[in-house]
């Protein structure tokens, strides 16, 4: 089984930048994809960002590209969602998430298999 801890979410004035980081364990780091996805009170769940097992290939969604980058170090088996320019419609609880390399799409939140806590970010106006 696979564990994931997101950490670094927080408030912050709008225009601001936050960084996430979510540590993996339990399983070989490398043969996953990893993403980051968000939920709103009232939304479903949606994706914000993608990167492949190396980290070699890179998927957003639209209404974050541009602004948030993400990254993942396989030697430290850590993912990480650089936040930039934020607004308050960014405001969500968000969550990392793993799959296996070569399975579903990057951006279907059903695909994956393991899921962190959570953490919250607030963007205020």
């Amino acid at each position: 089984q696979v564990q994931l801890v997101e950490s670094g979410g927080g408030l912050v004035q709008a225009g601001g930048s936050l960084r996430l980081s979510c540590a993996a364990s339990g399983g070989t780091f490398s043969t996953y994809d990893m993403g980051w996805f968000r939920q709103a009170p009232g939304k479903e769940r949606e994706a914000v960002a993608a990167v492949s097992r190396s980290g070699g290939f890179t998927y957003y969604a639209e209404s974050v590209k541009g602004r948030f980058t993400i990254s993942r170090d396989n030697a430290k088996n850590t993912v990480y969602l650089q936040m930039n320019s934020l607004k308050p419609e960014d405001t969500a609880v968000y969550y990392c998430a793993a799959k296996r390399a070569f399975t579903g799409f990057m951006l279907v939140p059903g695909d994956y298999d393991y899921w962190g806590q959570g953490t919250q970010v607030t963007v205020s106006s």
